[in-house]
Parts: structure tokens; C-alpha cells; sequence
């Protein structure tokens, strides 16, 4: 198979299986953290993904890289090989999105959960109060964690610069608050702090997308 039949048959099954997955062009390329046009010459077969690329790919649509090589609307002529790939083909969509947005519903409301115990617990004692309210505050940086950890173990990347945000400025209200109720300091000096770190953040997750995009162009 030459190069230009390979780069054509890729192309056509990453479309395929980007429209199988119910992804644009814009959605794909940021799970993979490469721009929209990167996408779409993939497909043209005008460029090809590097195998790293692939292999995210390939877990992101839940099958193997040998998959994006072959010809997605081909039938094995073996009758029993036809039933075990139908066979496959079932199993993955069952196993394909276990619905992922209940289980981050979930553990948002599991912190939130225990964040309500807790200042349930701390507000029955009268000298602690006070700072039950804290309990709150400190849940919006430590759902943020969660939804992070989790989007990251699925390789799904799209709101990470989101989320570190939240914790960044979420931690910072949360400091704010509890030396306004122990020490009763008003040091909204602290914000200040959260400014060189959105700068940081934003810069650092330019300098991947940037490496990406200058990678295909390559």
C-alpha cells in the first residue's frame, strides 16, 4: 500500500469513527488538543497523525489502532467471522460511554455531599460555628480536583485549563474566607495572587496547543 492510499484510508476512518462517536471536527481536535483544521487534513488525507496521536485516537473511540488501518465498512466473507466481529461490535457498545456525565454528576454531588456534613457537624458546635461556612468554599476547589482527575483518566482535555482555574481562584477565596473568620483580616490582597497564576495557566496550555499545531504543520 503506497503512502497516499494510507494517508486516504486513515483519513477515512477517523472520520468514520469521529462521526461514529457523534464528535465534530472542532470536539475531536480537542480531546487531542490539535486545532480543527489539523482534523479535517487528517481526513483529507492530506496529512497524517503521528503514531502517539493514533494511539490516543484509538483509546478515545475505544478500539485499536489497527482499526484506523483498515477498512471500516469492509465484511469479513467468513460467515463465522462476520458473527464474532458483530459479536464485537455489540460489546463495545456496551462498554463505549458509561455514561460519563452521571458519573461526574455523581461526584459532584458526593463532595458537595460531604461538604454538607460537614457543616451540618461543625455548626452543632456552637465555639465552631462560625466557620461552618468554610465547609462550602473549600468544596468548590475540591470538586474541581475531581472533575480533573476524572476527565484526565478518560483523556478528555477540554475544560482542564477550565478547572485549574477554578481551583487556583477557588483556593484563594477559600484562604480569604477562613482569615475572615478566624483572624478577621480582610486581605483581599490575596486575589492578586491568582493573576500571575491565570497568566501561567493560560500561557501553559497555549504552549502545548502551539507545539501540537506547529507538529502537523511540520
Amino acid at each position: 500500500m503506497d503512502d497516499e492510499k494510507l494517508k486516504f484510508l486513515i483519513g477515512k476512518n477517523i472520520a468514520f469513527y469521529r462521526k461514529t462517536a457523534g464528535l465534530t471536527q472542532a470536539g475531536l481536535g480537542e480531546k487531542l488538543s490539535y486545532s480543527d483544521k489539523a482534523v479535517s487534513k487528517w481526513e483529507r488525507g492530506e496529512s497524517i497523525p503521528d503514531v502517539l496521536t493514533l494511539v490516543q485516537m484509538a483509546e478515545l473511540f475505544q478500539i485499536t489502532v489497527n482499526d484506523l488501518l483498515e477498512d471500516p465498512e469492509a465484511l469479513p466473507e467468513n460467515p463465522i467471522a462476520l458473527e464474532k466481529a458483530m459479536t464485537q461490535v455489540s460489546e463495545k457498545a456496551l462498554k463505549r460511554k458509561p455514561n460519563k456525565n452521571v458519573i461526574l454528576g455523581l461526584s459532584s454531588t458526593l463532595v458537595w455531599f460531604v461538604a454538607l456534613l460537614l457543616f451540618v457537624i461543625l455548626s452543632t458546635f456552637r465555639i465552631l460555628e462560625p466557620f461552618s461556612w468554610l465547609a462550602f468554599f473549600y468544596a468548590i476547589p475540591a470538586n474541581a480536583i475531581v472533575l480533573l482527575s476524572l476527565r484526565s483518566a478518560w483523556h478528555d482535555f477540554r475544560w482542564n485549563q477550565t478547572l485549574i482555574s477554578v481551583i487556583v481562584w477557588g483556593s484563594l477565596l477559600a484562604l480569604y474566607v477562613t482569615l475572615l473568620l478566624s483572624l478577621h483580616l480582610h486581605l483581599w490582597k490575596l486575589f492578586l495572587l491568582g493573576i500571575p497564576g491565570q497568566i501561567a495557566i493560560f500561557l501553559w496550555f497555549r504552549m502545548f496547543r502551539g507545539g501540537k499545531e506547529e507538529e502537523v504543520h511540520g
